[in-house]
């Protein structure tokens, strides 16, 4: 089947060859955002604006009102795929931009260029950047990995690749193991008639439910880690949790698999056709292991920091996502190209997030800001139900993380709450290890019940679709974790956090 791969061709035209890609993929990746990028640019300098360090925007002068871009971003996601597809499908990155501007230019005209160019800066340089560095490395690092021969499509098989890919989670990150395991999983079932939920559970577990043992697995955690969390006290105090939560979820997917697939008939593979299973690509593994050590490493501040437009960057970060470009060039260059044509590797997925996700970034500057408020501001009222560091309300805490970051970015949603309970890492991990916990896991668990809840979410999401699984829509989506996700996270609240 994969007798077309040969070793990669020498150095000089491997580079060359490996450099084209990369530069094609980043460049459209990048197109839209740097649109908003020297649209910006050019008004400040033109305005004068200058690099010194300013003060953020005040999130207790800002108003509910400030979130109506951020809320067409995820209404545009939400309903013009399914109201206008050929519309969405050609301009969703002009889409992107229309909210973005929607919010740098008010909030210029109102807090002053400054203020916007201080926060424009950080998001680009601390998460923006990071984030799509991050993603485009494990997309294109596990892209690379082809996993082959023929398997006898069934519900046991299927649930197999998803206990696997629930439990390489939490050490791959759920980034990692769903670029890994994501294609294999729909390659197998690409003669059922029913296999859209295969995909959904593949979200809900790999993406999301999966993560919660080890900073490595979700963002939210190694939030956490950097705050002095102890790097196995996911593991030590969350484990039950989980078990619990993918316990129940990959059960349900099991009988629901079974009605399926007995329904069609059963799809299994003819034994003559039957090939042992075979995986091509091996290079990327080191590589996807370099990337994991990367990130772990750049949790360190102790080589500094940076200003740069008056953001302060650590040495540590920029030397992160330096390494994470070049292994994502290694990766081009050295894995045998019928790794990714048998994998139908392109870059659409990842443009998609890379333009979708930074109208997100860009607008969710003022809810983030909001939510750092506190008590002081709009979101008050939220906050009064969490009961303070004495007597702290865990039901409150696990469910308005997992409210919140299921919308949200649950990485600054965790650290905002984190901070609401005290932000004493020795205390948390102590006499309010149940606060944590439900922080903890409200972050991670209820990333699952939208699109946009994760980052991996939507990747799976869009290289499903390209692959030509039919996903349901951003609501519709919703109505399945509706139906298996709030039943058992009921169960975790009732158990564990009353």
């Amino acid at each position: 089947m994969l007798r077309d791969l040969k070793p990669a061709p020498n150095t000089q035209i491997g580079v060359i060859k490996g450099l084209t890609v990369l530069s094609e993929g980043s460049i459209k990746a990048g197109r839209v955002f740097a649109g908003a990028c020297a649209f910006l640019t050019a008004v400040l300098v033109s305005s004068g604006a200058s690099a010194a360090p300013a003060a953020p925007i005040d999130g207790t002068k800002l108003s509910l009102l400030w979130v109506l871009p951020f809320a067409g971003v995820l209404c545009s996601i939400a309903l013009l795929p399914t109201a206008a597809p050929r519309f969405w499908h050609r301009h969703y990155g002009l889409v992107s931009l229309f909210w973005s501007l929607a919010f740098l230019v008010p909030v210029a005209t109102v807090f002053g260029f400054d203020a916007t160019f201080h926060g424009f800066v950080h998001v680009l340089l601390l998460e923006y950047v990071p984030f799509m560095a991050l993603v485009t490395a494990l997309f294109v690092i596990a892209g690379g990995i082809y996993i082959g021969g023929s398997f006898r499509a069934s519900p046991l098989l299927n649930s197999a690749i998803m206990l696997a890919g629930t439990i390489l989670a939490s050490f791959a990150g759920t980034t990692g193991a769903a670029m890994i395991l994501i294609r294999p999983l729909i390659r197998v079932n690409k003669d059922r008639v029913h296999k859209v939920h295969t995909v959904v559970f593949f979200i809900f577990l790999v993406c999301n439910i999966g993560g919660a043992l080890t900073p490595l697995g979700d963002p939210p955690l190694f939030l956490g880690y950097l705050q002095g969390v102890k790097f196995f006290w996911p593991l030590k105090f969350l484990w039950l949790q989980t078990l619990l939560v993918a316990g129940i979820v990959l059960v349900s997917f099991f009988v629901l698999d079974s009605i399926y697939y007995a329904k069609e008939g059963g799809t299994e593979t003819p034994p003559e056709k039957i090939q042992a299973p075979f995986v091509r690509g091996l290079v990327n593994v080191p590589l996807l292991l370099l990337v994991l050590l990367a990130v772990m490493a750049s949790g360190s501040n102790g080589y500094g920091k940076v200003e740069i437009f008056g953001t302060e960057v650590s040495w540590a970060s920029l030397a992160r996502d330096f390494v994470l470009i070049l292994l994502t060039v290694a990766s081009l260059v050295l894995t045998p190209s019928a790794c990714r044509k048998h994998n139908e590797f392109n870059w659409e997925p990842v443009l998609e997030v890379g333009k979708l996700f930074a109208a997100i970034f860009i607008t969710i500057i003022p809810a983030i800001a909001i939510l750092k408020a506190g008590p002081q501001g709009d979101f008050a009222p939220l906050f009064s139900l969490l009961g303070g560091t004495g007597t702290p309300n865990n039901v409150a805490y696990f469910w308005l993380t997992g409210l919140l970051s299921s919308f949200l970015d649950n990485a600054p949603t965790y650290l905002v709450f984190f901070n609401a309970a005290g932000g004493d890492a020795g205390t948390l991990m102590g006499p309010m290890a149940q606060t944590l916990a439900a922080i903890s896991l409200g972050a991670v668990f209820m990333g699952a019940n939208t699109y946009i809840g994760n980052a991996p979410n939507f990747m799976v999401k869009a290289i499903a679709s390209h692959l030509g699984v039919r996903m349901p829509s951003f609501f519709g989506f919703m109505v399945w974790s509706m139906a298996f996700l709030i039943p058992p996270f009921v169960l975790v609240t009732l158990i564990f956090f009353r």
